[in-house]
């Protein structure tokens, strides 16, 4: 159940991508035009309603996203089932036939829950079903005098099927389900600052499960009708209430985590520096620019949990004290430099250099506590690994350098898959390859047959085993190229 979840966790993260892309378009037409919506300039028109057009469909997104990922093969036909998948159920519970259904001469008093059933969650589980259907008949083959509809061609049609089946469930399970959310959603919201403290620590807490998610889409999406991110970039809501799920992940994720892995650099023993110093520069930047934090989190996430716990506290408390000020910035990907630029001249935005200046604040904060706490309690953060350990890392070193010339010859990429590949135990032991923003997600015969310290070797940040048969190595974000590479591996093999 766990390594299901994860998967669908996963694949949230091929639709999520694309939404840089409309916070670029939009942000810009922000730039350009910031009061008038395009109303007084052309080109300002263009780029929003480009935008708009992403962020209006995150629905339709996730349920193509999430059909191709949960699927066995990542075929096009995958992603049209969980579009027909979700073109069935949102047309067949949409206020109107709804209204039809159930003989009500005014759509208007149909459940109000009907009016919004294109939203981000009927898009998962539209997605979810289109997959199952794929993985199940995608293969199968029919009679002769059917044979067109036969293999990839019947699961759409499947798909359309069990959609009809789902709606009319939903037909009554949906206001309850739709009520639930609603209530959950509110009862965090309603709690102002102090809910929006609890939402952050659970975002980070939820991390190592790959949960978090779940989580996110509640409060970033239309599920429960809360959509902070997209009523933020359409400039739908309250000026310093609208983005208080968004804002407070700034000064964490720009300040307060690269200040984390310079406390991490200064406590590693003084052999260890160099190496270190790498690492932490790489994911500090990266966690800065883009807002990406997976490398430096999974660097003491297992490494020193206590560390981890604090953290998520931290995050709770950023989101709390951001929320309380009304002071507000979004992202449509994450809360680096890159989102918090694109966002400056949205009509919601408030106080945004406030956040810098938190952020500025919360690094001190980083630096001063997790330097303490590594000392004090003596947690084994990369670099202070006890000598026994520090004894197998000259045998990693060696492979490093092997690993480096043989970079130095050919892709590095190539080289780090083989690597990879080579420690989960190749062919013999390899189940399923898959990856997300910055992780391989790796399904292998038996754990015991995986040499961390091989895979350790080619650099990589970390290495999380999530299951007695699922293992994510932590790749950065370059892990697609490296995961391209490992399936050529496996399919010439």
């Amino acid at each position: 159940m766990m390594s299901y979840l994860q998967r669908m966790g996963r694949s949230l993260m091929l639709p999520v991508a694309v939404l840089p892309v409309a916070a670029i378009l939009m942000g810009l037409g922000h730039w350009i035009d910031p009061s008038g919506w395009g109303a007084g300039n052309v080109y300002a028109a263009f780029l929003i309603k480009a935008g708009g057009s992403i962020l209006d469909h995150i629905p339709i997104l996730f349920a193509v996203g999430i059909a191709l990922g949960m699927a066995k093969e990542r075929d096009g036909a995958a992603a049209l089932s969980g579009l027909v998948a979700f073109l069935v159920i949102t047309t067949l519970l949409s206020s109107d036939s709804v209204a039809l259904l159930q003989g009500v001469s005014d759509p208007a008093k149909v459940n109000p829950a009907f009016g919004k059933i294109d939203n981000a969650f009927i898009g998962i589980i539209s997605g979810l079903i289109a997959s199952v259907m794929y993985n199940r008949f995608s293969h199968v083959k029919l009679i002769d005098a059917l044979a067109f509809f036969s293999g990839k061609r019947l699961a759409p049609i499947m798909s359309a099927a069990a959609m009809l089946v789902v709606s009319l469930i939903f037909l009554f399970v949906w206001p309850v389900v739709y009520s639930g959310l609603v209530s959950f959603g509110t009862a965090i919201s309603s709690l102002g600052f102090v809910g929006a403290g609890i939402y952050g620590f659970f975002n980070r807490l939820l991390i190592p499960l790959g949960l978090h998610h779940a989580l996110n889409a509640v409060f970033w999406f239309d599920v429960a009708g809360i959509n902070d991110i997209g009523n933020f970039w359409a400039g739908k809501g309250t000026k310093g209430i609208t983005g208080m799920y968004q804002a407070g992940f700034f000064p964490v994720m720009m300040f307060g985590l690269p200040a984390a892995g310079l406390a991490i650099y200064h406590a590693a023993k003084a052999n260890r520096k160099k190496e270190i110093a790498s690492l932490m520069l790489a994911a500090g930047v990266a966690a800065f620019v883009t807002g990406v934090t997976e490398p430096l989190e999974f660097a003491f996430m297992f490494a020193a949990p206590p560390l981890f716990l604090l953290h998520a506290v931290l995050t709770g408390l950023s989101l709390a004290i951001a929320s309380f000020f009304h002071w507000t910035a979004g992202f449509s990907f994450s809360a680096g430099l890159i989102d918090f630029l694109l966002s400056l001249k949205l009509p919601l935005v408030n106080m945004p250099f406030m956040l810098m200046v938190q952020g500025l604040v919360f690094a001190v904060i980083y630096y001063t506590l997790f330097r303490f706490m590594i000392s004090k309690f003596n947690l084994m953060t990369p670099g202070r690994e006890d000598d026994s350990i520090a004894a197998g890392d000259g045998i990693i070193a060696g492979r490093e350098v092997a690993a480096g010339n043989a970079v130095a010859k050919k892709d590095k990429f190539s080289a780090m898959a083989g690597e990879i590949y080579q420690g989960l135990g190749g062919n013999a032991n390899v189940v399923s390859i898959d990856n997300c923003v910055t992780r391989l997600r790796i399904e292998v015969k038996d754990m015991n047959a995986v040499d961390q310290a091989r895979i350790k070797a080619t650099g990589v940040p970390g290495i999380n085993i999530v299951g007695p048969r699922n293992i994510q190595v932590i790749v950065g974000t370059s892990v697609q190229f490296v995961a391209d590479e490992m399936i050529k591996i496996r399919s010439i093999s």
